[in-house]
């Protein structure tokens, strides 16, 4: 697959096709008349050995189907992990064979967080954070998704040690992306990510940061800390 406009220095497919041991032989070498002996030794090609590019962290992938949801069922008990990956080819496979944000069903939220660290408010290492957003019409997300998590995985972000993870929710009228973060009280770091996430995007709208404590304790009515 390859993915358009892609940001700078973001993992691409050519990471993965890459070969070094990829033997190729040129017939433009032989000399006028000269037939290349297949039984030479030195024609014969080298197994392929293909060499797996590990990532900087662990990342799994969390869906939260809203066929399970109820109003009764307390938030995040429907949330299940899909898949944990490594390597930008385990990422591709899975990523390749998945709906995207815009064939989602209305009401599901979708998670890409490192390894070990629930996309949950109660998570210690979530606990104290917060998260930016960006909000999309209907239909209209996946590129960007696909931006967030090449940026994220690929460790592009100066501050990404403050980076938990990724969702996309998908609503009736609009979808929405959100980077969580670790230290929300951390000014500098957030305000760095956000920029950095907006550029990534190319996102032209507003950003705006809240805490997750503020939005345990006043739901809808959370006002952005930061905003970029």
């Amino acid at each position: 697959m390859v993915v358009e406009d892609t940001p700078k220095s973001i993992i691409t497919d050519d990471q993965i096709t890459t070969n070094p041991n990829r033997v190729i032989e040129d017939d433009n070498n032989l000399e006028e008349g000269e037939i290349l002996d297949e039984d030479d030794s030195s024609a014969t090609s080298k197994p392929v050995v293909h060499q797996p590019h590990l990532l900087e962290n662990s990342w799994t992938f969390w869906f939260d189907t809203p066929a399970a949801k109820s109003k009764q069922a307390a938030w995040g008990s429907s949330m299940r992990p899909i898949y944990t990956f490594s390597t930008v080819e385990e990422f591709w496979s899975i990523y390749n064979n998945i709906h995207h944000p815009g064939k989602l069903a209305v009401g599901a939220d979708f998670y890409c967080f490192k390894h070990k660290i629930e996309p949950k408010w109660e998570d210690p290492i979530c606990a104290n954070g917060g998260k930016w957003t960006a909000n999309y019409p209907k239909g209209k997300s996946d590129t960007s998704w696909l931006y967030t998590l090449l940026a994220m995985i690929g460790e592009q972000f100066d501050h990404g040690d403050e980076i938990c993870g990724a969702v996309v929710n998908v609503r009736g009228r609009a979808e929405k992306i959100s980077i969580w973060t670790k230290n929300a009280s951390n000014e500098a770091a957030q305000v760095s990510i956000g920029k950095q996430w907006k550029e990534f995007l190319d996102y032209n709208e507003t950003m705006g940061f809240i805490f997750h404590d503020d939005a345990r304790k006043l739901d809808r009515n959370a006002k952005n800390k930061y905003v970029v």
